[in-house]
């Protein structure tokens, strides 16, 4: 039986079953034997709204992948917003709860005139920075309890993380994976919060992913009672989170019909990314090396693997150009600027990029969103 992991009641759904699912960063290699399989759902509480994975995740060896660009222009965008809004304040102490996926703040901090702690001794500090660190904790609440812990009397923590509305919104169900144990909407971060004791006094949408939300908020006894309140979107409905199920076959059944109609018509399609994204997308639609010969990566840890479920090869961007396809189907849409850039040989040999996102069905209702993002 389910149990939340921020009230622990035992009350909700399965919003979203992916069924039996490897691990998305379990890279077997050639003549390993096939990759164990896991329940990948998303359950939603009755009693708090939390989106979250109700099962136990497997921690298989990850292969580290090559942070994109797109991930470090996004904390320093993040940064430099925080700067000047003043939730960071050249002098004073920060310390930060990080991804094992990279985004890191640490060096920017630094070089702001922050002093970056690193351990639970060093004592409370000024600022703590959490970096789509949240969502692997397994308990929830006591994840949140201990980055408020870490806090002075008047203290900022500022979250980062990719916020259930964008999920929905953008149809992002291959978003679902192990070790991501929680994914809540900007409403229900909020309202942890303030359960914690917290307030939040500013909030901003990057287009990183198609919307990650950064919300800070400090001790509600440090924040003025005729504070303005901080615009936010509301819940999502249950509704939307039926509607982004129902999207799954639809988005499984457009991949295959799109690689199968390109191997009809002779144009060879080979993949870019090998991220955890793809692996459910590609495990749901059953493709093979005869619709994709391999897919691309620019992580030397994942080449040489195979994609956990489907056992496509794993290849290096340089394999990539020497195999001129015809298309490259990109399965990290923030990626597409940086690969154009850095492969300028793919559109050379008249091949095409095209995000996998394109041939998604069309996005789920949501509840509107500020459009607002952190300046450059």
């Amino acid at each position: 039986m389910a149990s939340c992991r921020w009230c622990g009641s035992g009350h909700g759904e399965t919003v979203l079953d992916l069924g039996l699912q490897p691990a998305c960063d379990d890279f077997p290699r050639p003549g390993d034997p096939p990759a164990p399989v896991h329940p990948l759902r998303l359950w939603a509480c009755d009693g708090c709204g939390l989106a979250q994975l109700p099962d136990r995740s497997p921690v298989p060896q990850e292969p580290r992948a090559v942070e994109p660009a797109a991930l470090s222009a996004h904390a320093r965008d993040s940064v430099a917003w925080a700067l000047s809004q003043g939730l960071l304040v050249a002098g004073t102490s920060a310390r930060e709860f990080g991804s094992p996926h990279g985004g890191s703040w640490v060096e920017l901090l630094a070089a702001a005139g922050l002093e970056v702690r690193q351990d639970d001794g060093a004592g409370p500090v000024d600022a703590v920075i959490d970096v789509f660190g949240l969502m692997h904790e397994e308990d929830q609440r006591a994840g949140l309890g201990h980055r408020v812990e870490c806090l002075t009397t008047d203290g900022v923590l500022v979250l980062v993380f990719p916020p259930l509305e964008t999920v929905v919104e953008l149809g992002q169900w291959n978003a679902l994976r192990h070790g991501h144990h929680a994914y809540p909407s900007t409403a229900v971060a909020a309202r942890q919060l303030a359960e914690c004791g917290l307030t939040v006094v500013a909030s901003v949408l990057h287009p990183l992913y198609g919307g990650t939300r950064l919300l800070a908020a400090r001790r509600s006894s440090a924040v003025a009672p005729r504070a303005v309140s901080v615009p936010l979107p509301g819940d999502v409905p249950r509704a939307a989170l039926t509607a982004l199920a129902e999207s799954v076959a639809a988005g499984v059944a457009a991949l295959r019909a799109h690689l199968q109609q390109a191997a009809a018509e002779g144009r060879r399609v080979i993949g870019y990314g090998a991220a955890s994204r793809a692996v459910p997308l590609l495990v749901g639609a059953g493709i093979g090396p005869e619709l994709l010969p391999a897919v691309a990566d620019a992580s030397p840890a994942k080449q040489g693997r195979l994609i956990p479920g489907v056992g496509l090869p794993v290849v290096g961007p340089d394999e990539l150009v020497a195999a001129r396809a015809d298309e490259v189907l990109l399965f990290l849409p923030d990626l597409l600027d940086e690969v154009r850039s850095a492969l300028p040989e793919v559109e050379h040999s008249g091949a095409c990029w095209r995000s996998v996102e394109t041939l998604m069905p069309t996005r789920a209702e949501c509840p509107p969103r500020p459009t607002s993002t952190p300046a450059s």
